[in-house]
């Protein structure tokens, strides 16, 4: 289990603090949802954590198999729907790979990006089409 405290300051800003590392995060609203857009918005953390996961699983099977995977980097582009409410609508990655990936480790990765445990927490309604870049 791991705890994380989330305090509002005001000005629809929030510090997020992990209680084992202490590490903090700082949210604020969108624009487009009356905040300043002067950091992460609660859901651009969702797209973050979806894109964060999908490569951290994505590594543990690469290094497993001696895969070097340093150098991967995964774009996440989030759509917000505003009807019938206010949600995430789309969350679509474009991964680009390092050169040098074997072709017969391609599916295996492939198929661990898809375990990614955020993408299996999210709403099946969130569109979370994957594309790689060999």
């Amino acid at each position: 289990m791991v705890e994380t405290t989330i305090v509002y300051e005001g000005g629809l800003h929030t510090v997020a603090t992990h209680g084992p590392s202490g590490c903090t995060i700082t949210t604020d609203a969108p624009k487009d949802n009356q905040g300043k857009g002067e950091a992460f918005s609660p859901t651009d953390l969702v797209g973050a954590a979806l894109g964060a996961c999908t490569l951290t699983i994505m590594g543990i099977v690469a290094e497993r198999r001696g895969i070097n995977m340093k150098g991967a980097t995964l774009k996440v582009v989030k759509e917000m729907a505003a009807a019938p409410e206010r949600r995430i609508a789309a969350l679509r990655m474009e991964l680009t790979m390092p050169p040098g990936i074997p072709e017969d480790a391609r599916a295996v990765l492939l198929a661990a990006a898809e375990k990614c445990p955020v993408k299996k927490s999210l709403s099946a309604d969130i569109a979370m089409p994957l594309h790689i870049n060999w």
